[in-house]
């Protein structure tokens, strides 16, 4: 298996829509996720096999240095193979080249080790307003 990552890769919103529902397991919603990345992000990374889409991660920022992990999602048959956290340090790479000096992540707590171990965030505290 040979995964490459793409710093801003082309998305293609048939792929990426497949590959968002079944990692969120939600009816497939035929978005223009490519107008939307460009409109709202700082970046986003794209892992490829084969040039199919099997990782993704997105990037919002705040247009000076915090940048904020969104939707990482990997495709069900390469789960548990490190392409999630090779994902989360590729956009790491990214965030860090556009001169942002923190990346936040929020998460649910089945991922806590993901994120914390596998991919090196620290824990903070912070807060949530449902809305």
């Amino acid at each position: 298996m040979t995964i490459t990552y793409e710093w801003r890769g082309d998305i293609d919103n048939a792929a990426f829509d497949k590959l968002h529902a079944e990692g969120f397991g939600h009816p497939l919603e035929r978005e223009d996720w490519r107008a939307r990345l460009h409109r709202h992000s700082l970046g986003w990374v794209c892992a490829r096999e084969d040039h199919c889409l099997v990782g993704f991660v997105n990037v919002a920022w705040d247009g000076g240095v915090h940048a904020f992990v969104l939707d990482t999602v990997v495709a069900q048959h390469v789960r548990s193979s490190g392409v999630g956290a090779a994902l989360v340090g590729a956009a790491a790479e990214g965030c860090r080249a556009a001169g942002c000096e923190w990346l936040h992540v929020d998460f649910e707590e089945h991922l806590r080790s993901f994120y914390l171990d596998a991919c090196g965030f620290k824990e903070t505290a912070a807060g949530l307003i449902a809305l």
